[in-house]
């Protein structure tokens, strides 16, 4: 029962994927079923311009791509070299947003390295404990129950949700796309964004260092009462408050009321860094 409700979970998520992508499953489309064997952490990557990636842990030493290409007007170029696979969504002449789009569906082993280019798809990486490093313009970027690894995400307008990742070493990198990470901890976990939101709910664990910055968009960050964290958070022209009676310590310079505070809570095991430059900071106290 728990595999079948598991597998429906799945199956509505990918869909879910692929109806934010504005594509469909239709007849006359080209659909493509690749299997390459691989070994201990083999590497794969995909660049697709147009349509959905969903990458899923499958079985070890397989890798197994469906692929359905919209029209003739765009062709998949495959190579392996040892343990390396690369899969390119060829355009040829004429091919646009509409007839280039391919639509992935991924099976690697959970150790594999995974690296992504999507221009304007949606990419979803799940159950992964290798290192993913996704690239994309303004399709939306998803990582799910994933660790143990480098998790590096560069977007240009597209939204980003990290979930469930555990001893990650996380960078975000967005010009305006919102920023969410839900129960994401790690030695290293920063966020870069230019006017996006960042919100973060988690416990600030591993002992690690926490960093977002953003230059005209909020940051909201709910931790429980028993995170153990040691905190700086300024924004020039933005508010900034805190639900926590923080330990105050000392600072080298002078802010005004209300756009700064700094101080500790706990043992403050991790660092955490919040700050922006006309955006609100607002250090939440999770209820």
């Amino acid at each position: 029962m728990g595999d079948a409700m598991s597998t429906a979970k799945c199956a509505v998520r990918f869909a879910t994927v692929l109806a934010l992508a504005g594509v469909a499953f239709g007849a006359g489309e080209n659909r493509k079923d690749l299997h390459f064997k691989v070994g201990k952490h083999p590497a794969i990557s995909i660049n697709n311009p147009y349509g959905p990636v969903v990458v899923k842990a499958g079985a070890p030493h397989e890798v197994v791509i469906n692929a359905i290409l919209h029209s003739d007007k765009v062709e998949i170029d495959q190579s392996q070299s040892h343990n390396r696979i690369d899969i390119i969504s060829h355009l040829l002449q004429g091919a646009d947003q509409y007839s280039g789009v391919v639509e992935y569906q991924v099976l690697v082993p959970a150790d594999a390295s995974l690296s992504i280019h999507s221009e304007n798809g949606p990419v979803h990486a799940e159950n992964l404990h290798g290192d993913l490093a996704l690239e994309g313009g303004n399709g939306a970027m998803e990582v799910l129950d994933c660790g143990d690894g480098h998790v590096h995400v560069r977007t240009l307008n597209g939204p980003v949700t990290i979930s469930n990742v555990r001893n990650g070493h996380v960078e975000v990198v967005s010009m305006s796309g919102d920023v969410s990470l839900t129960s994401v901890s790690g030695p290293y976990v920063a966020v870069n964004s230019n006017t996006g939101k960042i919100e973060y709910a988690g416990d600030f664990g591993g002992e690690g260092e926490y960093s977002f910055t953003s230059y005209a968009g909020n940051i909201e960050a709910v931790a429980p009462a028993y995170a153990s964290i040691d905190v700086t958070a300024r924004s020039s022209q933005g508010r900034v408050d805190s639900d926590f009676s923080l330990e105050p310590k000392h600072t080298p310079f002078y802010a005004k009321a209300g756009s700064y505070f700094s101080g500790t809570l706990g043992k403050a095991a991790s660092s955490v860094k919040l700050m922006s430059f006309s955006g609100k900071i607002h250090l939440k106290k999770r209820q």
